[in-house]
């Protein structure tokens, strides 16, 4: 077993330039904080990491895991072609929030919509990153281009404060066929914030998940199950 560390500074250092564009659209601040940057390592990864590291996994820290962390690896198997990230769906309708004004502008939308017809945009507490395929995507990398971010925060009425979750979400809305959606129960979300502010009546509908859960995932601060 290895592990390497790598230093925070150093890895902001080479982050910055690549995503700072998308730092104005996806960032809580106001305007562009380079210590943001850390919040968008997803997104760039394969541009930062050494070529021989083909695959990973990157996951936030308010996680519990319920099975072996290398059954998550398998999944990188199940990547359909073109695919390459693996996320799963966000369990709140916080998108169907933000993207407010686009859903008004298109009632017909499956934008922001709950599963399993919807779109109700990811979350990132739970990634699978194949660096390799990231790197061969001349699509993916034409997304990070400033102009193409900026062409879809505009087309969407897009304004997050999630970092990297948001431009994967806004890209998915656009670009589906860049993900391999995990299963719920890999990232079986807990926080139930948007049910007390004013989205009770659907909240049910997003935050359903059925099957034994693999991974739960604290966010917001939410407990976690004892065993």
């Amino acid at each position: 077993c290895q592990v390497i560390v790598h230093d925070v500074n150093e890895l902001t250092e080479k982050l910055f330039p690549i995503v700072e564009a998308m730092q104005k659209h996806f960032s809580a601040g106001s305007g562009t904080y380079y210590s943001d940057s850390i919040f968008f390592l997803s997104v760039a990864m394969h541009r930062i990491m050494p070529k021989e590291i083909t695959r990973i996994i990157q996951v936030d820290l308010d996680l519990k895991y319920k099975t072996n962390i290398r059954d998550l690896f398998d999944e990188f198997d199940n990547f359909p072609e073109g695919a390459v990230i693996g996320i799963a769906r966000e369990m709140q309708p916080v998108y169907r929030h933000t993207f407010w004004q686009y859903r008004r502008e298109n009632p017909q939308t499956k934008v922001g919509e709950p599963p399993p017809d919807g779109l109700p945009g990811f979350n990132s507490g739970v990634l699978l990153l194949n660096l390799e395929a990231m790197r061969q995507s001349k699509l993916y990398n034409q997304l990070l281009e400033p102009t193409m971010v900026q062409k879809l925060t505009e087309k969407y009425h897009f304004k997050g404060h999630l970092g990297d979750q948001d431009f994967f979400t806004m890209v998915g809305m656009e670009h589906p066929e860049l993900f391999h959606v995990l299963d719920c129960t890999w990232n079986r979300q807990l926080c139930t914030w948007w049910r007390d502010h004013g989205y009770s009546d659907v909240f049910d509908q997003y935050f359903q998940c059925e099957g034994e859960v693999k991974i739960y995932h604290g966010n917001c601060n939410t407990a976690i199950p004892e065993d």
